[in-house]
């Protein structure tokens, strides 16, 4: 879980301007976590077409019966979204 440019943490749901505007933002070099109703992105078909690394916090998954993840999709919990927040080189919150 290295090379993290910047880290853009989404917590809104994809209808919302900031869920849009967070995903024109992410690079290549970047990573995606999403959390509360970020996690409905997941359920969209093409996640993030210029994101690599894409994250998503496993209780707000579970909470929402979104059930397994993509392949692209890494699980996290606490205190693996802790320990991104701290190797990225930058953090965003969305």
């Amino acid at each position: 879980m290295t090379g993290i440019q910047t880290l853009h943490i989404l917590n809104k749901s994809p209808d919302h301007p900031r869920a849009a505007r967070c995903v024109e933002m992410v690079s290549a070099e970047d990573g995606l976590l999403l959390t509360g109703n970020g996690v409905l992105l997941l359920a969209r078909g093409n996640l993030l077409p210029g994101a690599s690394k894409v994250f998503a916090l496993i209780p707000d998954v579970e909470a929402r019966g979104l059930g397994d993840l993509s392949g692209n999709v890494s699980s996290v919990d606490f205190a693996e979204m802790v320990t991104l927040s701290l190797q990225a080189q930058r953090v965003i919150s969305w």
